[in-house]
């Protein structure tokens, strides 16, 4: 049923814009993998060459190990969900569902039994006579996911599916696309600006900036081991100090900064003036006296209760704010507002970092 995607060297331009630049990735078969980035980074161009809608500028798409070139989007065995899901309203649930089997000749009978089958396996079952505007968004979306599954595809393609949701309604889908994609085993193609979304539901996560991909990893790596400052950034909150480089060895080095030095771990050829350093902020820790480095003397500026976590403001002497975020588990010690502490962090949990793959400045 799933098959994987190569992505070899896939360039993509409009005119004089170059909306994909040079993008290699193997998505295996039955993977969930998520494009990432912000709006115009190039993850839904890559989407909609793989569909079959935009043909590459340079490079070779193969599906299965085939080359796509020349093969139009109903020659290919995806399936695209889109962001406004298309569904139609003058027909009921289950000839939404069938109608790309009634397209390809299907009768009735046995149209309406697949239905009936997808209808259950995305946990609507009994749905099939109902009209589209007598289902919730959460349904409408399952819906579009059947429709696209009933087709048998070997690829599934999803264009921000869940970003017309609320809040609630999003995180309950993250986990219904999730169990679809494990229970059909068709691998799945998800694009998305949201990290949330990403990091939950992905295997693995390609990040974007600017038509190139920045790096591709599993979740847990994307987060904690970012390869440059835009991963850094796009994915979590962090603490950002700029100084220049001194003394690197075994992988750390020390950096001056108008704020104080700091010691941290550091990539491969970052040196010099003007780096980066950054640093999560469930990794500064607040104390009473110095540590023993990375310390910085601050005043709690402004305490804010965000539901799991709590986040605290510290201004240090020098007007820098550090952001620090503290678990609401009822083991952290809320300071007050205007109260002089100390704010550390652990060296390996730093990082001096390169700018972006492709960056402009």
């Amino acid at each position: 049923m799933s098959a994987g995607i190569d992505l070899d060297n896939v360039v993509c331009d409009f005119g004089s814009f170059r909306a994909v630049d040079h993008v290699n990735v193997n998505i295996q078969p039955g993977e969930f993998f998520s494009f990432l980035g912000p709006s115009g980074c190039g993850k839904t161009t890559i989407l909609r060459m793989i569909s079959g809608f935009i043909e590459p500028t340079e490079g070779v798409i193969r599906i299965g190990g085939k080359d796509m070139k020349g093969q139009r989007p109903n020659q290919r065995p995806t399936a695209l969900i889109f962001q406004n899901l298309a569904l139609f309203p003058l027909m009921p649930v289950w000839e939404n569902i069938s109608f790309g089997l009634e397209v390809r000749g299907v009768d009735k009978a046995k149209r309406r039994a697949r239905a009936e089958e997808l209808l259950a396996l995305v946990d609507l079952p009994g749905a099939g006579d109902k009209m589209i505007s007598q289902l919730s968004g959460g349904q409408k979306q399952r819906v579009a996911i059947a429709r696209a599954l009933a087709v048998e595809p070997s690829v599934m393609l999803l264009d921000e599916p869940l970003s017309a949701l609320d809040l609630k309604l999003r995180q309950n889908m993250r986990a219904e696309l999730r169990a679809i994609q494990k229970r059909t085993g068709v691998t799945f193609v998800f694009i998305t600006h949201d990290q949330g979304e990403a990091l939950a539901m992905s295997d693995r996560v390609g990040v974007m900036s600017q038509g190139k991909l920045q790096q591709v990893s599993n979740p847990r790596d994307i987060y904690n081991n970012p390869v440059n400052g835009f991963v850094a950034s796009f994915v979590g909150e962090n603490n950002i100090l700029t100084g220049s480089v001194a003394a690197p060895a075994g992988g750390f080095a020390v950096m001056d900064t108008p704020h104080g030095r700091f010691r941290a771990r550091i990539a491969d050829g970052v040196s010099g003036a003007g780096v980066k350093l950054y640093v999560r902020p469930e990794h500064m820790v607040f104390s009473p006296a110095a540590g023993a480095e990375n310390s910085v003397p601050v005043t709690i500026s402004e305490v804010a209760f965000e539901g799991n976590f709590i986040s605290v403001h510290a201004v240090s002497d020098s007007g820098m704010t550090f952001l620090s975020e503290l678990r609401n588990d009822g083991s952290a010690t809320v300071p007050e507002l205007g109260t002089k502490l100390h704010v550390s962090f652990d060296p390996a949990r730093a990082a001096i970092l390169p700018d972006a793959v492709g960056a402009k400045g």
